[in-house]
């Protein structure tokens, strides 16, 4: 399998809390539920297609709380997000969480690398990241993401959680799809590309 992350920010790089105001107030964080304005039928439609192509989802310990206590309640059939999040494996990377009462959870306390990379020779299509911001900075550090679709929303917070912080590995990326919804949400789709590539705009 491939791995896909998915993230939301804003347009200063804010990942922090995007569905609502509970979701993360850490640090005194008052601007939960940023994205919420923002969900018209096209950025559905994107969703719906990224949720086609997964097999298994893997997640921080923060939005496995998050996704649990919301999608078990909401477990219909004819819904593409809530049917694949309900019936497929999803796997918690976590040193806190002792069990798991979400069904199809597995929890990952080991060596990230190695359990990752052993997760994606399995077959299928995608092993996906959804939010889960340090988690993801971690696969990212670790050249192990192949695929990353940044949502930048249409707001400035001026504080929160970046998703590019410093200390980020440097690392090259291939846009292959941009687009934007009517509500002013870019979605871009990049594969890696290896290490950054250099110039000197100086010299002539």
């Amino acid at each position: 399998m491939e791995l896909s992350v998915t993230q939301f920010v804003t347009l200063d790089g804010v990942y922090q809390a995007p569905g609502g105001p509970q979701e993360d107030p850490s640090g005194g964080f008052t601007h939960g539920g940023w994205s919420a304005p923002y969900g018209d039928e096209a950025f559905g439609e994107f969703m719906v297609s990224v949720f086609d192509r997964v097999d298994a989802f893997l997640l921080g310990r923060r939005t496995y709380d998050i996704f649990a206590s919301y999608w078990p309640l909401h477990d219909d059939p004819a819904d593409p997000l809530a049917s694949k999040l309900n019936s497929l494996p999803k796997y918690v990377a976590t040193s806190t969480l002792d069990q798991a009462g979400w069904s199809g959870t597995e929890l990952l306390r080991g060596d990230l690398a190695k359990e990752v990379a052993e997760l994606k020779a399995r077959p299928g299509q995608e092993l996906q990241v959804h939010g889960s911001g340090n988690l993801a900075q971690s696969l990212l550090a670790l050249g192990l993401v192949d695929t990353l679709n940044v949502l930048t929303f249409p707001v400035i917070l001026g504080s929160g959680k970046r998703f590019f912080a410093d200390g980020a590995q440097p690392a090259g990326l291939t846009l292959t799809e941009t687009r934007s919804t009517p509500a002013g949400v870019v979605i871009s789709t990049y594969r890696k590309a290896g290490a950054p590539i250099y110039g000197d705009l100086t010299t002539e």
